[in-house]
């Protein structure tokens, strides 16, 4: 319970660094003297995409494409299963640059991630049966737990789950964490 309370703050902190970056970079966009529309600031900041990002889903969206890519993949010092990201969502009106973590463990595969009003830590049946409300999921997963396979489709990684020690009859299921989020 201590180590999710502490990984939890990590996270939060973590959250706050992107914000604050995102901001600054913003910031350093606009000129005095000048205004820069929204979609202009946008247009920027996807034409710096990192250079190490991983394309995990490129589809055609409202108004243009939607494209959710990982990159900055790090192994938790303390604990091997536990892998720190950042997700880039960008859509053709927004960007949103976010800060997850999945543990890698065969007993206990997860995802955890955020938004405005919670936490959701969702555990995973990597192998097990992809549907389009546990894709992405499962994309994320793959790509920061087995980096090679970063943006292979899951539905046909069951045999690759078998070999590394998972079981691929976990039951799926959300937990929710519901407070104050920042």
């Amino acid at each position: 319970m201590v180590e999710s309370s502490v990984a939890l703050s990590r996270m939060r902190r973590s959250f706050r660094i992107v914000g604050l970056s995102l901001t600054a970079l913003f910031l350093l966009c606009l000129r005095p003297s000048e205004a820069i529309e929204p979609q202009e600031v946008i247009e920027q900041m996807k034409k710096s995409r990192p250079a190490n990002l991983v394309v995990l889903i490129k589809r055609p969206d409202v108004g243009g494409d939607y494209l959710l890519g990982m990159y900055a993949l790090k192994t938790d010092k303390f604990d091997q299963d536990l892998r720190r990201f950042k997700l880039w969502q960008e859509w053709s009106y927004d960007l949103n640059v976010h800060t997850e973590s999945v543990s890698c463990s065969p007993e206990e595969p997860l995802r955890i991630t955020r938004d405005s009003r919670a936490v959701y830590v969702r555990r995973l049946n990597p192998g097990g049966i992809v549907n389009p409300a546990n894709r992405e999921d499962h994309l994320v997963w793959w790509a920061a737990c087995v980096p090679e396979l970063g943006g292979t489709d899951p539905t046909n990684l069951k045999d690759k789950a078998l070999s590394l020690g998972y079981s691929t009859v976990l039951v799926e299921s959300q937990e929710v964490l519901v407070g104050p989020v920042r």
